[in-house]
């Protein structure tokens, strides 16, 4: 700005003396001193033709139209015989722009929020504003003790480089979190309910004990649905306050409340507008009872509820307007239904998908442009878009349109990337340690193919797997692949029971289609080569005489039915499938197996998912035809399936060797109930109390020269096991004790696993 005034000055002077005049005509214009800026765009910014006549204050309204461009450092205006000279100093442009002194924070994460980049005019207003961009940046991270000094060398050709150099500083973390005027519920309680933490030596991971002044925001919001989800309608947050400590260099957090009065829901009534709603039937579905303790959140899904079933019947711009009526310590409460039309879907509008094909989210709707409007279609077509996996986030709204029974559903997604390429290790008692290297792409070529590539090595195991899946083959809704194995298994690895090493190489194509919303048919077909091989000195004769190789050539179906709300740590739901192979459409093996598997998991308490029941079983049999059946071939049953036993632990046996030799028939089942230990949320530690039962037995072996132990008595165990979801990967310890068991039977008390990819 000072630049400015000085150089109006001499303007000002300058005209004066060159002309006496009170209006100057300009015959002539000249640009002097521009390098990157066309003359045309200057004179263009000056706004004054050759020839036109302008009073003394054109020239100011002139300088400042070209300052305000940004473009220059500096102008000055000189009129002398009636030629206007505009001298220009043009800004310099960007050539590179550095962060210096970062170590918490990335490079991309902070030049991402920058005004300067390369080619871009320098403005001195800009690096400052960059400067306070990048402190803000810190300052969510709980860093506010950050300095930013922004250093600037100047290059050839008028460039030059930006270099800010920042001073982390120590993170300022809450040291205390206080709460005021609260008498309902004490301050445990009430922190466990905001996102804010008190800092502790655990959260070095989650950062939730950092200063950050919009958290504190949100947990306001936090706070409030606590209350107001428990009887307190009129409760307000005062005030949340942070004091900073220079010394300690922390914050202490005070939330000032006022918890109001406590209230009992009195009458409730439901009222329509829609003469074709059955009331009686819409009435069942309200969540609030009258003299229970008044609770927002139950009058939220309550609406929710209600919308979803008018969204059925084709109603999507319906209004539930819940009308209260305070009296004393009780909140009277109605559901009006307000009029609206039965709609239908004229345009289903998909934006957000850079890369992945508009079809392959259209295949996930159950409703098509033209159908009946059904919200609980359009909900379940957002899980089954979600449930791809190829977006952060999937957004679907209803838009009015010109017709007033016909609605527009727009679909936004935000992409995320579906190629990994993950290096794994880890360890458990069952394979030892392992180490895993996988590439994978679940949007190929953004046409929702699935590509892998795996490959494992672990104490006893080996294994290559490349496999390759079109979820929609041929346009239809059929799912084909195929896979390519090799698969090979040591028994000196100390890991597991066996005297005998196996391998098989070979490929499955298979295919799968939809009978319901969740129950799916699937086939295959399996050609592969089995090898037995290095028996162990003093193996049993039913190992050393099954040694060599076998091609199989397998055809097989399952049916699979899939409720769950996760499929990696499920809080409720079932699954269910029935798997069935013949082997013997050719090759050198023939028999028929079937294999059985089922889970239900339920929260025991409603709204909550901490306290999680399981109840599983799976069970199997395999029946040679024409022929014994193979050790390879038969079910092995250890601690993965029946915790407390030994890998290959239980089942029949030689008597005289103690070889496991596997089994014919095979059926295992799981109680289990995991539980909160009481620990930071956080942390992700859950406990557990289980119990297992199961059973293998039945080897069709014809040689009576042969002893061998086999019975199918029930073995059993019971335990405790702890769960870690762990920033690292899930580690999981299980100690369990059998109590029913055979005498010949291997047994293990403590089940450790853990794995990580990165």
């Amino acid at each position: 700005m000072k630049k400015y005034f000085l150089s109006f000055a001499f303007i000002t002077i300058f005209a004066g003396v060159s002309a006496l005049a009170e209006s100057l005509t300009i015959r002539d214009i000249e640009v002097i001193g521009n390098k990157r800026v066309e003359r045309s765009s200057i004179e263009a910014f000056l706004g004054i033709q050759r020839g036109q006549t302008i009073e003394r204050e054109e020239l100011d309204k002139a300088f400042r139209r070209t300052f305000d461009t940004g473009l220059f450092e500096d102008i000055r205006l000189e009129v002398e015989n009636g030629v206007l000279k505009a001298y220009i100093k043009e800004n310099p442009t960007i050539a590179q722009v550095d962060i210096d002194g970062n170590d918490k924070l990335d490079d991309d994460k902070i030049t991402s929020e920058l005004k300067l980049e390369p080619r871009s005019v320098y403005k001195e207003a800009d690096v400052q504003a960059d400067v306070k961009r990048i402190m803000t940046l810190y300052q969510r991270s709980g860093r506010y003790n950050v300095k930013v000094e922004p250093k600037v060398e100047n290059l050839e050709n008028n460039r030059v480089k930006v270099t800010y150099v920042v001073d982390e500083g120590q993170k300022a973390t809450i040291k205390q979190i206080s709460f005021v005027n609260n008498s309902a519920f004490d301050e445990p309680e009430l922190e466990s309910t905001i996102s804010t933490k008190e800092s502790k030596w655990w959260r070095f991971f989650s950062g939730s004990d950092n200063y950050d002044p919009d958290r504190l925001e949100f947990d306001k919001e936090l706070l409030r649905r606590y209350y107001v989800s428990r009887g307190f309608a009129d409760f307000q947050v005062t005030s949340a306050d942070a004091e900073y400590n220079p010394v300690s260099k922390s914050f202490n957090v005070i939330f000032s409340l006022d918890e109001g009065k406590h209230y009992n829901f009195g009458k409730i009534d439901l009222s329509s507008a829609i003469p074709d709603i059955n009331i009686e039937e819409a009435r069942k579905l309200i969540k609030t009872k009258e003299g229970k303790e008044f609770n927002a959140t139950k009058i939220e899904d309550t609406v929710t509820v209600l919308t979803d079933y008018l969204g059925d019947k084709g109603y999507a711009f319906t209004r539930i307007n819940p009308v209260f009526d305070k009296k004393n310590e009780t909140i009277g409460l109605k559901y009006d239904i307000a009029e609206g039309p039965r709609v239908y879907v004229n345009r289903i509008n998909i934006t957000g998908n850079s890369r992945t094909g508009d079809e392959v989210i259209r295949r996930e709707f159950r409703l098509s442009e033209g159908d009946p409007y059904n919200s609980s279609k359009i909900k379940r077509s957002k899980e089954r878009v979600e449930a791809l996996g190829f977006f952060s986030k999937v957004d679907i709204d209803n838009e009015e349109t010109d017709y007033p029974d016909k609605v527009d559903i727009n679909v936004n997604v935000e992409e995320q990337s579906t190629g990994e390429l993950t290096f794994g290790a880890g360890f458990s008692t069952s394979d030892g340690a392992l180490g895993d290297i996988s590439v994978t792409e679940r949007n190929f070529l953004g046409r929702g193919q699935y590509a892998k590539a795996n490959f494992t090595l672990a104490s006893a195991r080996q294994e290559i797997d490349l496999a390759f899946t079109e979820p929609y083959f041929m346009g239809r809704n059929f799912a084909a692949g195929f896979d390519l194995f090799s698969i090979e298994t040591s028994a000196d690895s100390g890991v597991n029971n066996l005297t005998f090493d196996s391998s098989s190489t070979g490929f499955t194509l298979r295919g799968g289609y939809p009978l319901t919303e969740y129950l799916t048919h699937n086939i295959n077909y399996t050609l592969r080569q089995d090898e037995i091989s290095n028996a162990a000195a003093g193996s049993s004769l039913f190992v050393t005489r099954q040694l060599g190789e076998r091609l199989y050539s397998i055809v097989g179906h399952s049916i699979v039915y899939n409720q769950l709300d996760n499929q990696f740590l499920p809080t409720k739901g079932w699954y269910a499938s029935i798997d069935q192979s013949y082997a013997g459409v050719g090759g050198d093996v023939t028999y028929l197996r079937h294999d059985a598997r089922a889970s239900y998991f339920v929260p025991l308490f409603e709204d909550e998912n901490d306290w999680v029941f399981r109840v599983s079983g799976r069970a199997g049999n395999i029946t040679g035809v024409g022929d014994d059946v193979r050790i390879n071939d038969r079910f092995f049953v250890g601690e993965t399936l029946l915790r407390g036993f030994d890998n290959e632990g239980i089942g029949p046996r030689d008597k005289v060797t103690s070889d496991p030799l596997g089994g014919n028939n095979y059926a295992v089942g799981t109680t289990e109930l995991m539980f909160p230990l009481g620990l930071p949320e956080e942390l992700q530690i859950k406990g557990a109390v289980f119990s297992d039962v199961g059973t293998l037995f039945g080897v069709d072996e014809s040689d009576p020269t042969l002893q061998i132990k086999d019975d199918a008595t029930i073995r059993a165990s019971a335990g405790i096991g702890v769960f870690w979801r762990s920033p690292v990967g899930p580690i999981r310890i299980d100690i369990a004790e059998p109590f029913a068991k055979e005498s010949y039977d291997e047994t293990q008390n403590i089940r450790f696993s853990f794995g990580t990819k990165f």
